[in-house]
């Protein structure tokens, strides 16, 4: 071989190996490792009560809002029945005190107008007596009428005034009584206001015993772990199970500082599973970290800094259910 073709060799030799070399890390730059996890939610308690029963065991698939357990409810129901008794008494007083006021009223109506009445009578009366008395006093002048006539008319005048008086003082003391419908009807009002306060408490009551059922999400899952058992005490915030949606799962990976410009939310990706080499299925970036995880306590060089790395889900658009939480996979970029 000539000394001529030994330089050109190794140059070709050299470009041969970085081709090799930009390939190989080009390509791992266009994909990252990762696992795939659903999104666990934890069903709670939000009473307090004796666990009677538990309804699925870990591993059960559960239907939208099912039931998942239940607790003792005696307690809520006994104060349900006692504030909902409470209440029909309200109730019978409401309608007692509406009967009363209804009577008061049409009593009192019925007095004003008849003692008006009497008074219109008795005015009348007074001034035709005032009249006749006037007259005879005058035809007793001119002597065409007796002293006795005139002091029966004088009588019959004073009789007259008397029942005005007497009228009047009835007509006021008729319309006073306006004042007794008006106390009947505040207690009246102070009783319905009692009734819609019961009614508040025992709608609360009602909500506070609809939670001794505890009900799944509203989507299906699948129980992942139980956490009580019947016969133990369930309090306010108490794990009872924590369910997992079988459609609803991501890729968890962690992208370098340096490669974090090539990803964005909402972005097209591919997915493959180690369990299925070649088989890929469209995937979603939902979330990138705003901070960077595995961060040194004193970045001094470039190198620190290029060993951070960003938090990102990758949802899995198809195939979902096949996908299985903890398996391994690559999440290729277009």
């Amino acid at each position: 071989m000539s000394r001529k073709l030994i330089p050109i060799l190794i140059i070709v030799a050299a470009v041969a190996a970085a081709a090799v070399f930009y390939v190989r890390h080009g390509q791992q730059a266009h994909y990252y490792t990762g696992f795939v996890e659903g999104e666990e939610r934890v069903v709670r308690s939000e009473v307090t009560g004796r666990v009677l029963e538990v309804k699925f065991a870990e591993g059960a698939a559960v239907p939208a809002n099912a039931v998942i357990a239940v607790l003792d409810a005696r307690d809520i129901e006994a104060r349900i029945k006692s504030k909902q008794a409470e209440l029909d008494m309200v109730e019978a007083d409401i309608r007692t005190q509406a009967e009363r006021v209804t009577l008061i009223e049409s009593t009192w109506k019925r007095d004003v107008s008849a003692n008006r009445a009497a008074l219109e009578q008795a005015r009348a009366a007074a001034e035709l007596a005032e009249r006749s008395f006037t007259r005879e006093q005058g035809l007793l002048k001119t002597g065409a009428s007796t002293a006795q006539l005139l002091d029966n008319a004088r009588s019959e005048r004073d009789q007259a005034r008397g029942a005005l008086d007497r009228a009047r003082e009835l007509l006021a003391r008729s319309q006073a009584q306006e004042g007794e419908i008006t106390v009947a009807r505040r207690q009246l009002e102070s009783l319905r206001q009692k009734r819609d306060l019961a009614r508040a408490q025992l709608g609360e009551l009602r909500v506070t015993e609809s939670k001794y059922a505890i009900h799944a999400p509203a989507v299906a899952t699948v129980v992942q772990t139980q956490y009580v058992w019947p016969g133990e005490l369930a309090q306010p915030g108490s794990a009872v199970l924590s369910v997992l949606d079988p459609k609803d799962k991501y890729v968890q990976i962690y992208v370098p500082v340096a490669d974090v410009g090539r990803l964005r939310l909402g972005q097209r990706v591919a997915i493959e599973l180690d369990s299925r080499p070649g088989h890929r299925v469209p995937g979603e970036v939902s979330f990138l970290a705003d901070k960077a995880n595995f961060t040194p306590e004193k970045i001094e060089t470039r190198s620190d800094r290029m060993g951070q790395v960003y938090r990102a889900k990758v949802r899995i658009l198809e195939e979902v259910e096949s996908f299985q939480p903890g398996t391994e996979g690559n999440v290729y970029l277009p």
